[in-house]
């Protein structure tokens, strides 16, 4: 049980600092921490057995049609990045605390990194490969909301859409993937998976599989040519981006390939794919690196170029090299989130971060620089501190690749090559910020921050300077339990020391110390050399694509969706025609084994009046009364069609709706011209009867296809459980209600949003209502016909009596809420068209709005209702009980699902028709119209 505790309680934490206002700012930060911190202390309580190779598991399942459980692991890499999101995150939390302007909303900041932080541990403790991938969307979400936490700046709202944008992208890739691996396999359970290497790459579909994997950790890590998404992210505050592009966000991506190393790795094209594209990453981004002014954009390049070195040792077909990877990843967490928070101190103590502008800081922020130049010297690989240790071991373990065959010496020369321009970034950073003469004109004059804000800096520090140290003391059990968990076998033999005595990587490490150097001192000619090339922003190369693709969907949409409804139909009756008609054409004839009954006249007789009165309504369509009348008679023989065939259910349904249904149009014919224009052309007249031709024939192809061939039923299955497992005799009812009550309720939710949706449109919409018919008569005054009112007046009690009896019957007879409620929402209307709105609302003071809100909460805690018995969702029981004077009657806990459909009808009918009916009582017709009326 404690391992959900871990994801469960920095998601808890997401709403703590929602409890307080922004005044309050140590006790948000406290608050915050709170949660967070014992989640880390149950990490550390699970830390020794992880070390001597426990692996933790804790499964729950949740959708299991699907195959994702809420299983949650904790092993060597689990524990490793936990310590990572955990220990990085709380100092970050105190960091904020006093990075945050006053006019910051630091509640809503805290409140977007907890969630951040829940995904992030999320990702690293999924025990199943669907989970994985819903917490890797929760990070883009969750960054998204971080990237954009100064949503009033334009930066910070193009960064973050773009960060969505391909870490998105990236993440559906990723899904698809995870999708072929689990039908590989035949499970998504992680363990499985990573058991199944020779079944997953023996396979013709590892290939695709392999691809959208490494699609989703390329984009999420910031990978060539993906990077450009990371820079542009740096214009969210200074903690989110020490947080995110430290430990968390960037890190997601090289713990897939890291978790899914066992399953994907080995084969050709990992080591290609894998190995060149960090190496491309890493000197790419170096190089960029040197180039930038912006403190945060430095950082950004090297931390794209740190991430492509980590893909690197991942790729090579080493076990070593995946150990310098995970090693590495625990040092540059630390060394960049160190430098990222002193950016931020020079930032808010400067005012800028331009290093143009900076110079001499060390005067006046000595701290700040020290922290700041050991955390640069870890970065580069200077002698002593961690960063040293993890490049030493990936230059050795490029000098043991064979990749690329007769070129594989190219490997350690690139591999040296970026830790140069490493070198070189890290040495401008602190040389050009804290040295040289004191800067002028800063728009803040500069001082050393508060102690508590330098705090994080100083442990984060600490730890390069340990760890470089005696690395062995410090993380070897740590690195162990990771290479475990990461390559499924005992880590190789390493000597984790600062000194290996002389060799070919310490020399290839002195090199990349002096030509850094070297480099540094003739930048100037290098950036005069960057300034012949055009200058080219990777943001406005991405705005301008999603500018084209929206601008080529607006074309097409425009084509398709002109706001003409013929040509909607048109659409859909193509694309009927074209996906049943193809159906139609494999069949080898159409008629099947079984023999059609006979007809009979009646059922002849009733066909015709159909067809005629749809013919009908085809050729009166421009008198538009006329052809409403012609389609109800439509309707009206459809519901005896029910009934000739034993489904009195539906024919009462079908009677109710085709009532409701004139009364809408009717309402909607009032605003509307008496007669419907002439067609354009002859040609589109013959284009509609060859559509309407074809798609009833092959409607009619289909449905005498279907019926003369035996199909498998599932009515049997209903006809037999309805009465034992419902406790009803109408099983269309049972069905409604229990067997398929979930999707009932999904269906009056939807109709209960609807009808509120129209409300609020006809709420305040204001129509043009015609004073008289198309020959220029007026209407007549006499609205509401004495005889009408009193007819429907009368009839209402009984109206309302037929509707109790109705759904009362409704389990056992035909019936039901559905039925009950239309019946009485026509009664009511009825009221309405005979007295008026104005009378009926003056008499029907009640809000139809709640009446289908309660209606859907009704059908909800009925649902509900039975979890409190330790029964699924929805499920029902019935019951007979005996009462003096009247007998036994039979009660079912469906009737009040029953009795929520019911109120959802009425309520969303009343709604809609009521409001409608509304606007046609603004008008009265003038004094000089009176003469003649209509």
């Amino acid at each position: 049980m404690s391992l959900p505790l871990i994801v469960l309680l920095p998601l808890l934490g997401s709403l703590v600092p929602l409890l307080s206002s922004n005044r309050q700012r140590n006790l948000n930060a406290w608050s915050t921490a709170l949660l967070p911190a014992i989640a880390l202390g149950i990490v550390i309580a699970h830390a020794p057995g992880v070390v001597a190779g426990e692996v933790y598991h804790s499964s729950m399942s949740w959708v299991p049609q699907l195959g994702l459980d809420l299983a949650f692991r904790l092993d060597g890499l689990s524990l490793l990045f936990l310590l990572l999101i955990l220990g990085i995150g709380l100092l970050i939390i105190l960091y904020a605390r006093y990075y945050l302007a006053p006019e910051d909303s630091m509640p809503r900041f805290y409140a977007y990194l907890m969630l951040f932080m829940t995904s992030m541990i999320g990702i690293v403790m999924a025990d199943n490969l669907l989970l994985l991938w819903v917490f890797w969307e929760l990070t883009s979400l969750s960054s998204f909301l971080l990237i954009g936490y100064w949503y009033q700046q334009s930066e910070a709202r193009r960064g973050a859409r773009m960060a969505l944008a391909v870490t998105g992208m990236g993440g559906l890739a990723m899904l698809a993937g995870f999708l072929l691996i689990g039908h590989i396999v035949g499970t998504y359970d992680m363990q499985t998976v990573l058991d199944s290497r020779d079944l997953i790459q023996a396979d013709p579909r590892y290939l695709p599989a392999l691809l959208l994997v490494l699609l989703g950790a390329f984009t999420k890590s910031a990978q060539f040519p993906f990077h450009f998404w990371l820079p542009h992210a740096m214009a969210a505050p200074t903690p989110v981006s020490a947080f995110l592009h430290s430990a968390t966000m960037v890190k997601a991506g090289v713990f897939l390939l890291a978790r899914l190393h066992p399953a994907l790795a080995g084969s050709q094209l990992w080591l290609y794919i894998v190995t060149l594209t960090g190496l491309v990453t890493m000197i790419y981004a170096a190089y960029f690196a040197l180039l930038k002014y912006d403190l945060k954009g430095v950082l950004a390049f090297s931390t794209v170029s740190h991430l492509g070195l980590i893909t690197m040792l991942f790729g090579l077909d080493s076990k070593l090299a995946v150990v310098a990877g995970l090693f590495h990843i625990i040092n540059h967490a630390t060394f960049k989130a160190a430098l990222f928070m002193s950016s931020g101190i020079i930032d808010h103590e400067t005012g800028t971060r331009d290093i143009r502008k900076l110079s001499g800081l060390r005067r006046s922020m000595p701290m700040t620089a020290a922290l700041a130049g050991l955390a640069a010297a870890s970065m580069a690989g200077v002698p002593l501190l961690n960063g040293f240790i993890s490049k030493e071991m990936m230059l050795t373990e490029t000098l043991e690749s064979g990749l690329l065959g007769g070129l594989a010496w190219l490997i350690p020369v690139l591999a040296t090559l970026g830790s140069v321009l490493s070198v070189a970034y890290s040495l401008r950073l602190i040389r050009n910020v804290f040295f040289g003469p004191e800067a002028k004109e800063l728009p803040k004059t500069p001082h050393e921050a508060p102690f508590p804000m330098r705090l994080p800096m100083l442990i984060l520090v600490g730890l390069c300077i340990v760890i470089g140290l005696i690395p062995a003391v410090i993380v070897s059990g740590l690195l162990d339990a990771a290479a475990r968990a990461t390559i499924l076998a005992p880590r190789p033999e390493l000597q984790l020391s600062i000194w290996h005595g002389f060799n070919l990587p310490l020399l290839m490490s002195a090199i990349a110390l002096a030509g850094g150097v070297g480099i540094y001192t003739v930048r100037r000619n290098l950036f005069n050399f960057q300034r012949q090339f055009p200058q080219r922003n990777a943001l406005m190369i991405f705005e301008h694509s999603v500018r084209r693709l929206l601008q080529w969907t607006q074309v097409t949409i425009d084509r398709l969706e002109n706001g003409s409804l013929q040509r909607y139909m048109l659409w859909l009756i193509v694309a009927v025609l074209f996906l049943t008609g193809s159906g139609l054409l494999d069949l080898d004839q159409l008629q099947g084994s079984r023999q059609p009954q006979p007809l009979d006249g009646l059922l002849l007789a009733g066909a015709g009046i159909t067809i005629l009165a749809g013919l009908g309504t085809a050729i009166l369509h421009r008198r538009r009364l006329v052809s409403l009348m012609m389609l109800s008679v439509v309707g009206l023989m459809v519901s005896l069609a029910f009934a000739r065939f034993s489904a009195p259910d539906l024919a009462l349904t079908q009677l109710a709706v085709e009532v409701v249904t004139v009364i809408l149009l009717m309402l909607a014919l009032f605003f509307l011209p008496q007669r419907t224009p002439k067609e354009s052309s002859g040609a589109r007249v013959v284009r509609d009867v060859l559509l309407a031709a074809g798609f009833g024939g092959v409607v009619a192809s289909l449905n005498y296809a279907l019926l003369t061939r035996p199909m498998d039923s599932i009515s049997g299955f209903f006809l037999d459980n309805s009465v034992s497992g419902g406790g009803g005799h109408n099983v269309v009812n049972v069905i409604l209600v229990d067997f398929r009550g979930f999707d009932t309720l999904g269906e009056i939710t939807v109709l209960c949003i609807a009808a509120i949706g129209i409300y609020k449109l006809l709420n305040r919409l204001r129509l043009f209502m015609p004073s008289s018919d198309s020959e220029g008569r007026p209407w007549s005054r006499d609205l509401h016909p004495m005889l009408l009112a009193t007819v429907s007046q009368s009839l209402l009690p009984l109206a309302l009596l037929v509707s109790v009896f109705i759904f009362l019957r409704g389990h056992n007879e035909p019936g039901g809420g559905f039925i009950a409620g239309l019946v009485t929402a026509v009664a009511l209307i009825l009221l309405y068209i005979a007295r008026g709105v104005d009378w009926a609302q003056q008499r029907l003071s009640f809000q139809y709005q709640p009446i289908a809100v309660t209606g859907v909460a009704i059908a909800t805690l009925t649902g509900l209702g039975s979890w409190l018995f330790g029964h699924n969702f929805l499920t029902s029981a019935f019951g007979h009980f005996s009462i003096p004077y009247i007998g036994e009657i039979e009660l079912a806990t469906a009737m009040l699902f029953d009795l929520g459909v019911y109120l959802t009808v009425v309520g969303a009918t009343l709604m809609i028709l009521a409001n409608l009916g509304k606007l046609t009582t603004r008008h009265r017709p003038s004094k000089e119209n009176e003469k003649e009326t209509v």
